[in-house]
């Protein structure tokens, strides 16, 4: 798992045991654990908007379904939740984070940051709700 799967399961965990009541702040809170203090990989939107929409959608086990992003942050929760749709269908998906994001992308030709990772991680840790 990279360090932005690292941050998923921290800020699930933040979560579930009461130390932090917001995704958002949980996230910040497990990306400053991780990552040096106020450089870039910390402040990363990506997979942090990832991360938040999938909460927003109620998709992640023990969060709640809420307003966690911003309009401007629908792209990356686009990604993700499709990506959890692609996985429930085809589970086979989660052994190669590059081919679920074609499969997200369909013909679209963009670089992959960091979302599925967020996905991926949650994925395989029993975290994304199941239908």
């Amino acid at each position: 798992m990279n360090k932005y799967g690292v941050v998923t399961i921290k800020a699930v965990e933040l979560l579930s045991m009461v130390e932090q009541s917001e995704p958002l702040t949980a996230w910040n809170a497990a990306a400053s654990d991780v990552f040096v203090e106020g450089t870039w990989t910390q402040r990363k939107g990506c997979p942090k908007n990832a991360f938040l929409g999938l909460c927003e959608d109620g998709l992640v086990r023990g969060i709640p379904k809420g307003n966690y992003t911003y309009r401007s942050d629908s792209l990356n929760k686009a990604y993700a939740v499709q990506a959890v749709k692609l996985l429930k269908a085809n589970p086979e998906l989660a052994s190669d984070r590059n081919v679920l994001w074609k499969e997200v992308m369909k013909d679209v030709k963009k670089s992959h940051n960091s979302q599925m990772d967020v996905v991926l991680a949650l994925w395989k840790s029993g975290l994304i709700v199941a239908d």
